[in-house]
């Protein structure tokens, strides 16, 4: 199960790299596309889908490599067992809240799919399908999150702890 999470969570970054290639190649594209005389229809539709995708998508890997902002200045003060009730308070209302917010973004397609929203642009595309990776990476952060508390609650560190010391040694 360990090694199915962790495929996820890389798959989930690769992509967001992905998204990033994809939009350095749609602005390339529109640099050339000017230079000869022709235009890359919804590029910046396009390049906007790819980066609120790359984003989300990143979110998990992110937070499993401990890449998110922490206030480790304050945290590394406490005592390991407050330090442990900390993570677990903080761990918990970061459930709740991406819980619902994983909710909300999977309605948003559904929602999208049902009425047949589609973008305003020259190409029209179905929103759901851009919406769809939104959806993906804050599902997949979500899961990141219940990992790393129920990891806390077996009295584990959790993985972006373990990342903690790395980061400060490159501080000094």
């Amino acid at each position: 199960m360990k090694q199915i999470k962790e495929k996820l969570y890389l798959c989930s970054g690769l992509l967001a790299g992905f998204c990033i290639l994809l939009i350095t190649l749609l602005l390339l594209a529109q640099i050339v596309g000017r230079l000869f005389g022709f235009i890359v229809p919804s590029a910046e539709d396009f390049a906007g889908y790819a980066l609120a995708a790359s984003t989300f998508l990143g979110l998990a890997y992110t937070f499993r490599e401990g890449g998110h902002i922490r206030v480790t200045l304050v945290i590394q003060r406490f005592s390991p067992v407050s330090r442990k009730w900390q993570e677990g308070v903080i761990l918990g209302l970061s459930l709740a809240l991406i819980s619902y917010l994983s909710y909300s973004c999977a309605y948003m397609v559904y929602e999208s799919y049902v009425y047949n929203e589609v973008s305003y642009g020259y190409i029209p595309v179905p929103l759901w399908i851009p919406q769809i990776p939104v959806a993906v990476g804050i599902i997949a952060l979500n899961l990141a999150v219940l990992d790393a508390l129920i990891s806390l609650l077996k009295g584990k560190t959790p993985s972006y702890s373990e990342h903690e010391s790395a980061l400060e040694l490159e501080e000094i």
